[in-house]
């Protein structure tokens, strides 16, 4: 999970007797972006922008050292920052290449480290190799607009990303070229201080500062600031493959929870669905999706299902609801939503979701059509589901004769309801209790029946002539 660490420390500075002090403290909410920029960095930065807009945070700053990394992830950092209604700053705390400088690029102040460098931003397969002149030529032209969008129309801070993008774009303010053709650039902290034009503006920086609290005095001499640093921890990289096995988790937790209902008192397979479910949720917490509320609305559902099987079965409403409540849940846990922004309920926000989702649902059909054609043939389903249905009384235990018999010689053997049969309930045979499918018609509790075959999960009953 990512670790929201105040550290207690204000960037202050001293303030003489008699001076008003600032009237309040701001928040500001430091983000790492360090080494490859891979899924486990999105998703810190997704999470960290989310919670700095519930917090009322202002000011969120990028701690930058980075090599660079994945174009696609590239792109959703940025977007993610554009969501943000606050200021982004950038630190170029050591380097800030290739998509380092990209992302860097789309935030509202950039500051260098002295010693820091920037640029170098040719698009590239994850390789290293080139991707070719074609290609490379669709992606600049992309991503240079992709830029000039996010970074709201900044010509200056455009042209100087498209050349670290493009070696044969020359850049060039008046009389001065900053870079010509043939190669990249890349900027120091003093290159990106320099100025150009009338009036003379930096070409790219807007400080230069040794540290995070030194950046702070900078924009707001005099200020106070709270500094939340986020940390980045082993769940980010854990929730980059927990998320690919999306589709997975819920085939095989909503499989093991079919059993389960199927077969009340065997507990094992509750207690996995039920895991590998609780995986799938925190997979999509940690990388920025969702909050607890999703979980709560699923066990809500889940709750509402069980209800009905176990207290009202037949009634189809309770069940119908649960299932609706879980869908929704489990969309609303992939979707990307925003603090600060309305639900949109375009294809855009929720295409992925619905298509996991789906995805899942149709593989724990086929799971589901498995473990009903194949397992109730083996002895090892005999066991469990027979002996799984038998629910604990206070004749069970030791006195259960059924326990012992096949599921076949309980065919013509006589019982009574113990709850209403609409069509499925439970029996009572020999002081045990089984799962029961009334194969016409209704039951009332204590009616009698008589066994006349089995089903996957149970017994098949019909009412005993009286």
């Amino acid at each position: 999970m990512t670790c929201l660490v105040s550290t207690g420390s204000r960037a202050e500075e001293s303030v003489e007797p008699g001076t008003p002090v600032a009237e309040e403290v701001t928040k500001v909410v430091v983000i790492p972006v360090q080494d490859q920029i891979s899924e486990p960095l999105l998703y810190i930065v997704r999470r960290g922008l989310k919670q700095a807009i519930d917090n009322d945070v202002k000011l969120v700053v990028l701690d930058m050292k980075t090599p660079g990394g994945a174009v696609n992830v590239t792109l959703e950092i940025m977007e993610a920052l554009d969501k943000f209604p606050g200021q982004t700053v950038t630190f170029v705390n050591d380097e800030a290449i290739s998509a380092g400088a990209i992302i860097a690029s789309v935030t509202d102040d950039i500051y260098f480290a002295p010693k820091a460098v920037m640029g170098a931003a040719e698009v590239v397969f994850g390789t290293g190799q080139d991707v070719g002149e074609s290609m490379k030529r669709k992606l600049n032209s992309y991503m240079s607009g992709k830029i000039q969008a996010f970074s709201e129309g900044q010509s200056a801070r455009s042209d100087v990303l498209r050349a670290m993008m493009d070696p044969e774009y020359e850049l060039k303010i008046g009389e001065d070229v900053i870079k010509p053709k043939g190669e990249l650039l890349t900027l120091t902290a003093n290159q990106a201080m320099k100025t150009y034009g009338e009036p003379p503006v930096p070409l790219l920086a807007a400080g230069i500062a040794d540290n995070i609290d030194a950046l702070l005095k900078q924009r707001h001499p005099g200020g106070r600031f709270e500094i939340t640093r986020l940390e980045v921890t082993w769940s980010e990289t854990l929730a980059q493959y927990l998320t690919s096995l999306a589709p997975l988790l819920l085939a095989v937790g909503m499989v093991c929870l079919f059993i389960e209902f199927k077969t009340p008192g065997f507990g094992v397979f509750g207690v996995l669905g039920a895991t590998l479910l609780l995986i799938f949720f925190f997979g999509h917490y940690t990388a920025g999706f969702s909050g607890h509320e999703p979980v709560l609305l699923f066990a809500l559902g889940l709750l509402m299902i069980a209800v009905e099987i176990f207290f009202f079965p037949g009634t189809v409403f309770l069940a119908g609801t649960g299932a609706v409540l879980l869908l929704v849940s489990l969309v609303w846990a992939m979707a990307d939503l925003w603090p600060n922004e309305p639900i949109d309920f375009s294809g855009e926000v929720f295409a992925r979701p619905l298509t996991s989702v789906g995805m899942g649902m149709l593989l724990a059909v086929v799971l589901m059509t498995v473990v009903v054609r194949f397992l109730p043939k083996k002895w090892i389903w005999d066991r469990l589901v027979l002996q799984a249905c038998i629910a604990g009384t206070s004749q069970t235990s030791g006195a259960a004769p059924g326990v012992e018999r096949s599921i076949d010689r309980l065919i013509g053997q006589r019982g009574v309801a113990v709850t209403a049969l609409f069509p499925s309930g439970q029996i009572e045979i020999a002081s045990a209790r089984y799962e029961a499918h009334l194969a016409v018609g209704m039951a009332e509790r204590g009616a009698p029946v008589i066994v006349t075959g089995r089903s996957e999960f149970g017994l098949q009953v019909e009412l005993e002539n009286t």
